[in-house]
């Protein structure tokens, strides 16, 4: 047996990591500036994190979610405190596709509607209902084509409003900051009135804050530059740094039924212990506050270079897209300057690093994009 070949795998192989460094199997040292898509939120082995989840492991590494995890209950107010959304319920899972499809499906549950409104650009997974809000065909199977999604541009409030009002819907997903797309922000007024509308048509609003949430912007979530409250945050990828879990964080005026939603993996006793060691970390280190200075940091360095045609983003969460003739730079700082980077399409560079990154980190990757900018004429 072999493989199912999903990704496009560069020659290449980590195989330890410290901070915000990665070594492959040759001894090679790297720089780690996407953190594997936002995952890594406190460092690679991060040693407050490796005693929590070695120290679970060798007590207890699994029992189902039919008996008491008071892990779980540590978990939900631990985030419930770092986060604001102390009256908030948490539900545990697996992904942040998973997050997505259960805020989804409880939308439906509370108000008895069946579509959604999600935006162009947006990315919310690969499973059945998150690929069907995904702004992706290619991905879509003929299983998954729904007519019960409808996509607007992001920043339309008259679209959302002319959607809204048909008064059919169960819900509005959003991201904080759209990642796939190439680090798109939703405008804050955009966020206030959006909140207005859902309010005014009695529909729900999903903030999906899977790759922006986590302190990543500065704020515990993205869209709290806003001010605003959803109905429902759906986060993932940073909340375990790497070990597999994600959540739905539920306004209080949702209710709940047993059996409405359910998961065997979910809220197991190792990840629990990752995401509390995550949550200790990123309070008792002030990340959020790393991730402002140190992001504001290199988009100010990076400013009127000859290369870039804008950049955007907050914190720790940066698009930078590249002007015609100078899109290899993303693959050039891997392969010539050994800094891991992502990429949304062919000319935008996304930056994701662990949020703990320092100004020296920071120059290391402003030198060698600098360098790789010189040597294109």
């Amino acid at each position: 047996m072999k493989n199912f070949e999903v990704y496009k795998l560069w020659p290449l192989e980590p195989v330890k990591g410290l901070g915000a460094k990665l070594w492959d199997k040759d001894g090679r040292e790297y720089l780690d500036m996407y953190g594997g898509h936002a995952v890594i939120s406190i460092g690679h082995s991060h040693p407050a994190y490796v005693k929590s989840v070695g120290e679970q492991l060798g007590n207890l590494g699994f029992y189902s979610n039919s008996v008491v995890n008071s892990l779980q209950n540590k978990l939900a107010l631990l985030l419930g405190e770092v986060s604001g959304y102390t009256d908030y319920s948490l539900f545990l899972c697996n992904s942040g596709a998973e997050a997505n499809e259960n805020a989804i499906k409880l939308a439906s549950f509370q108000t008895g509607k069946s579509r959604v409104l999600a935006f162009k650009g947006a990315f919310h997974g690969r499973t059945s209902g998150a690929v069907a809000a995904t702004d992706n065909p290619s991905i879509r199977s003929p299983f998954n084509r729904t007519s019960k999604v409808t996509f607007i541009q992001l920043n339309d409030i008259q679209l959302a409003e002319k959607e809204l009002s048909k008064g059919d819907y169960a819900a509005v997903i959003i991201e904080g900051i759209q990642g796939v797309a190439g680090i798109i922000l939703p405008d804050d007024k955009f966020m206030v009135e959006l909140r207005r509308l859902c309010d005014k048509h009695k529909v729900l609003l999903i903030l999906d804050e899977v790759q922006s949430g986590y302190g990543r912007t500065g704020k515990f979530f993205a869209h709290q530059h806003a001010r605003i409250k959803p109905d429902m945050v759906t986060t993932a990828k940073g909340m375990g740094n790497g070990f597999p879990i994600g959540g739905v964080l539920i306004s209080p005026k949702i209710g709940a039924v047993a059996g409405m939603l359910g998961t065997t993996f979910g809220g197991n006793h190792l990840a629990c212990a990752a995401a509390i060691a995550v949550l200790e970390v990123i309070a008792e280190e002030k990340l959020m506050k790393n991730a402002t200075s140190v992001g504001d940091y290199i988009m100010e360095s990076l400013e009127g270079s000859r290369s870039i045609e804008q950049i955007r983003g907050r914190g720790l969460m940066i698009g930078i897209v590249l002007k015609e003739g100078f899109e290899k730079i993303k693959e050039r700082l891997l392969f010539q300057k050994s800094v891991f980077t992502g990429s949304a399409g062919k000319n935008v560079i996304r930056l994701l690093p662990p949020l703990g990154i320092t100004v020296e980190d920071a120059d290391q990757f402003i030198k060698a994009f600098r360098e790789l900018e010189s040597e294109i004429q």
